[in-house]
């Protein structure tokens, strides 16, 4: 279980910064529910916080981060990440729910907040329902100081799952929805669901690209370097 680093305030006569956390894993694992955990400690350690989630998440609630076993706690729902360095004031903690959903200045504006002496709690999505990173997840993942990857349980087999399998054949990267749209799976029963699914049309990500546009791309430029 996860402890944090500092608990009896900032340590004297030494620079001090503050630091990031992620937690990461699929579709049921416990991740929000880990961050309700933590940002709750805080809350009894009577540190200021403040909590923020994307709008475009409201399967439960507007106004709270919710788990998917029920546990809420208040936060703030905002369209870009930049509105989240606007409304965090001089709280001493951040927490931040969904990151994956985010715009790619949210790896900025974790650093600056951190910088700036917060802690930032960030939980979300590592990989979308074709087993690829998600969004800014992997950059938020590369920066943090601490990582942490929860695990669901298989709905095929019982064993601990890592991969979000979509039940149906949408191709749009970004789909919100909980147990009518998605279930846990194994490394074994993931990649045999994708077999057995019949080729969706290429999937954009966060930031407009394919993953053949960027091959072509990377081709491309290639080709301009050789001459």
């Amino acid at each position: 279980m996860f402890t944090e680093p500092q608990v009896g305030g900032l340590p004297l006569g030494k620079p001090y910064t503050g630091w990031i956390e992620v937690i990461c894993g699929c579709m049921f694992s416990g991740k929000t529910e880990e961050l309700i955990r933590r940002l709750n400690r805080a809350i009894i350690a009577k540190q200021p916080v403040r909590i923020f989630k994307p709008s475009l998440d409201n399967r439960y609630h507007q106004d709270q981060v919710v788990s998917h076993n029920q546990l809420s706690i208040p936060s703030t729902s905002v369209e870009q990440a930049q509105d989240i360095l606007k409304l965090v004031g001089d709280c001493q903690v951040v927490g931040i729910d969904e990151a994956q959903f985010f715009d790619k200045e949210i790896v900025d504006i974790c650093n600056k907040l951190a910088n700036q002496g917060k802690r930032v709690i960030v939980a979300g999505l590592d990989m979308d329902y074709e087993g690829k990173p998600f969004g800014s997840m992997p950059y938020l993942l590369a920066i943090a100081e601490y990582v942490t990857k929860t695990h669901a349980i298989c709905a095929v087999s019982g064993m601990a799952a890592s991969f979000s399998h979509r039940l149906d054949h949408s191709s749009e990267q970004i789909q919100v929805g909980a147990l009518e749209q998605y279930e846990a799976r194994s490394r074994y029963y993931f990649y045999q669901d994708q077999r057995n699914t019949t080729p969706r049309e290429p999937t954009p990500d966060l930031f407009g690209s394919t993953a053949q546009q960027k091959k072509k791309n990377q081709k491309d430029e290639g080709d301009t370097t050789a001459r």
